[in-house]
């Protein structure tokens, strides 16, 4: 028969291994909220990572305070934690719609460190408690750290594939919370009989859990009214993929798409952008049968191809099939791309682009490279040498690659980065820039193994912007914008190419867009 203490010292690594599943949970939370709100993921969760993990030294530092009524102090920690990080999604949301410049990574580096010190003050304590009751120092430290690292991995794996996915960020928070103040129930009632003020960490358990399952009710349905103030427009549609935030907004017949708070287009004007993207490169290539798309899961791009009737087969590679099934399903983006997806020629593949592109065996006349600006390491290494190399091995001799490249305008060296990562690829290259109302000045390259003549471009396809006489004003550029331009010390710079070993694309990116 199994004594009562070691039914205590089992469940206090039980314990253990579940708050430390959702200290992991809370910290890649954390990170996620982080980049959304305030961008580069990169930036954010190595502060996440190194604020977390200095709220854990610190909480370790002042356990050893912590002499008498270990329970109590474990109890009172998880209601703090249940508290704090139930709330902090919900909160960082009203707080960015509300309060001043800076005041969302204020309060969410505060919010980090503060969890991150409640959470290292758990596992000592744990530790002391399992050896008061009896077992070895030696024994209950190892117990204690194996259900912690453990319960580690577990966490990850749960948010990435269970909670991000399934709840989003705000429901998410609170639902963890949950577990945490169910845990510190759960040993409340274990240590029941070693506990004076039972009914009042009782009522307070219990008052906790009517507004943490409250906040699962009706938490993101607030957090949405905070998450407005974002837009200027109304929030028609939001929604937490696996891979990104997708909101809709719409307003007077202007609908907008934003993935990850960045826009991606405005129905009012986005032709502008569709038409130079699709139309210059179709207009000289050799041969236009077979096309690929590497982003334009809104099937906007799609629909300009659809004028082509030599067109034979489209490959659309677009990561997330929730953009794309949005694009083919509701209503609004149906009728702004034409049911694009509907037609027979095209073939959808839902996998990154980099990864596509080093399995394809396949040869493209036309590439059109409609992805999000590299504002992470992920987007990063699809605006590198090695993947522009890639794309150059899967063009077709007299083939075209087209690509956005973010603004000449607002992130000068950032475009002309891209254009020299291109041409370090051998490839020959063309630049163009246009007004687009929604976005201001935005730039495109041009690239091909052949010289590129501009005056060759003709546009015989119906268009609502791009004509063949405005095309070679496309390529002027202002002393401001074009590709002579000096550093901060006054002296010229020295364009590099952008490399997956050396990314510094993203923090050229960073500076550009700070104060726009």
């Amino acid at each position: 028969m199994i004594d009562n203490g070691t039914i205590k010292s089992n469940r206090i690594y039980w314990a253990s291994g579940i708050v430390s599943i959702c200290g992991i949970i809370f910290e890649v939370l954390f990170g996620a909220l982080g980049s959304y709100i305030l961008g580069d993921g990169v930036k954010q969760y190595t502060l996440t990572i190194s604020l977390f993990l200095t709220g854990m030294g610190i909480g370790s530092f002042l356990s050893e305070k912590v002499m008498k009524k270990l329970i109590e102090a474990f109890i009172i920690i998880e209601f703090s934690v249940a508290l704090i990080g139930g709330f902090s999604a919900f909160l960082l949301f009203g707080v960015t719609a509300y309060l001043a410049d800076g005041s969302d990574a204020i309060f969410l580096y505060t919010v980090i460190l503060t969890i991150g010190t409640l959470t290292g003050l758990e596992l000592p304590i744990l530790i002391r408690k399992a050896n008061e009751i009896g077992v070895q120092i030696n024994k209950s430290t190892a117990r204690v750290l194996f259900s912690d690292y453990a319960g580690g991995l577990i966490g990850g794996l749960l948010f990435i594939f269970l909670f991000r996915p399934q709840f989003g960020l705000v429901k998410s928070a609170f639902l963890v919370a949950i577990i945490n103040l169910v845990v510190a129930l759960w040993v409340l009632y274990t240590f029941r009989k070693e506990i004076a003020r039972l009914k009042t960490y009782s009522i307070i358990g219990g008052i906790l859990f009517v507004l943490l399952i409250g906040g699962v009710m009706f938490g993101e349905e607030m957090a949405l009214s905070f998450e407005q103030k974002l837009y200027k427009d109304p929030i028609i549609y939001t929604e937490e993929t696996k891979y990104q935030h997708i909101v809709l907004t719409k307003e007077q017949g202007d609908l907008r798409l934003y993935l990850d708070g960045q826009l991606q287009f405005s129905s009012a004007d986005e032709y502008r952008y569709h038409e130079t993207l699709v139309h210059i490169p179709m207009a000289l290539a050799e041969r236009r049968e077979k096309v690929l798309i590497l982003g334009g899961g809104d099937g906007l791009a799609l629909r300009e191809l659809e004028k082509y009737n030599d067109i034979k087969e489209i490959t659309v590679v677009d990561l997330d099939p929730r953009m794309v099934e949005l694009a083919e399903t509701n209503p609004l983006l149906k009728e702004l791309n034409g049911n694009a997806f509907e037609n027979e020629k095209v073939e959808v593949h839902h996998q990154d682009a980099y990864d596509f592109m080093e399995k394809s065996e396949g040869f493209y006349d036309v590439i059109l490279v409609d992805l999000p600006d590299p504002n992470n390491e992920s987007l990063n290494k699809l605006y590198t040498l090695e993947f522009y190399s890639l794309l150059r091995n899967h063009l077709d001799p007299g083939g075209m690659i087209m690509a956005q490249a973010t603004s000449p305008v607002f992130a000068r060296e950032v475009y002309w980065t891209i254009d020299q990562t291109f041409a370090e690829t051998g490839l020959k290259t063309e630049n163009f820039h246009l007004d687009i109302p929604s976005f201001g000045n935005w730039g495109f390259v041009l690239a091909s193994r052949k010289p590129i003549n501009v005056n060759e471009i003709e546009i015989d396809v119906e268009t609502e912007y791009l004509t063949t006489e405005i095309i070679p004003s496309l390529t002027k550029f202002g002393k401001d914008e074009d590709r002579s331009f000096t550093n901060k010390e006054g002296k010229k710079s020295e364009l590099k190419p952008n490399t997956l070993i050396r990314p510094i694309l993203i923090d050229i990116y960073e500076k550009a867009w700070q104060n726009y």
